[in-house]
């Protein structure tokens, strides 16, 4: 399906995901509308060089919407933009959270859509300064997207990739999952896991250097290393192990890891950890 020009408002656009994906899609040739109510973020518009619109104008004829605000605001906004919408108007939201909660105003002739940022592989093969310098993505170095549009509608889904192509671009791929399923890869895969285990390697390093007193660059050296090596052998197979480092992985799981840490990816454990990050009783599914 070729690409149509779209009109595109983003609400949200001075915060720090709206600057980012208001950055790329100011570069694009659809109407984009950039939407804030707070000083500091319309401050931050401006200063980019982008004009700030109403939202109520700027959604009135929108073909898709970018909901880019916390999750924890999500309810509250879409229950003042969503009534506000033509019948057909694709939402997109930038993680699967509220979505998932039941938080989103109902509106039976919208689309939601919610699409997450992978961010660049470790793996990725950098080539440029810019590449390199691009941890995060959605400015050099390429990465894919994980997004959800229930729904299926394939027309729909062309509409909602096209953005989410301009908005997080460079972009490898798009994986088209669930909005469920995209809630179990972010937070339970990402951030309960693999977040918590990054901050952990952290906690380790200064112990390293500050209880046992190895020389910083020396312990970070060491470290860096390793966790690519770990990295590459755990998830590609690229080497194995060595008898002794097996050894000694099964002693960091007895000590560090409890037994029972697979029920994260239970229903009810998700519903939990949701409940702590929105601040919520319940889940409203």
């Amino acid at each position: 399906m070729s690409e149509q020009k779209l009109t595109i408002a983003v609400v949200g656009a001075g915060g720090k995901m709206g600057m980012r994906i208001s950055d790329n899609l100011q570069r694009s040739d659809h109407t984009v509308y950039y939407c804030e109510n707070s000083p500091a973020g319309t401050q931050r518009t401006l200063d980019a060089g982008r004009a700030v619109t109403g939202t109520g104008e700027a959604v009135a004829e929108a073909d898709v919407v970018i909901l880019a605000v916390p999750d924890i605001a999500l309810g509250p906004v879409s229950a003042a933009v969503v009534p506000q919408l033509r019948p057909g108007t694709v939402v997109l939201t930038l993680d699967p959270a509220a979505a998932y909660a039941g938080l989103l105003f109902p509106r039976a002739d919208i689309e939601y859509a919610v699409a997450h940022p992978c961010h660049p592989s470790v793996f990725l093969q950098r080539r440029t300064q810019a590449e390199l310098d691009d941890t995060f993505g959605g400015i050099a170095a390429p990465q894919d997207v994980v997004a959800a549009l229930e729904s299926g509608d394939p027309i729909k889904t062309a509409v909602a990739e096209q953005v989410i192509r301009l908005m997080y671009a460079p972009v490898l791929e798009v994986h088209w999952v669930t909005v469920k399923q995209l809630a179990y890869l972010e937070p339970t895969l990402v951030e309960v896991v693999a977040c918590m285990i990054g901050d952990l390697l952290n906690d380790a390093l200064r112990e390293t250097v500050d209880t046992v007193g190895v020389p910083e660059p020396a312990a970070r050296a060491m470290l860096m290393g390793h966790v690519q090596v770990a990295l590459a052998n755990g998830l590609r197979g690229d080497n194995p192990f060595s008898d002794a480092c097996l050894i000694a992985m099964d002693y960091g799981r007895e000590k560090i890891i409890k037994d029972d840490w697979k029920s994260i990816f239970t229903d009810d454990q998700l519903d939990s950890v949701l409940k702590q990050m929105l601040h919520l009783d319940h889940i409203h599914r």
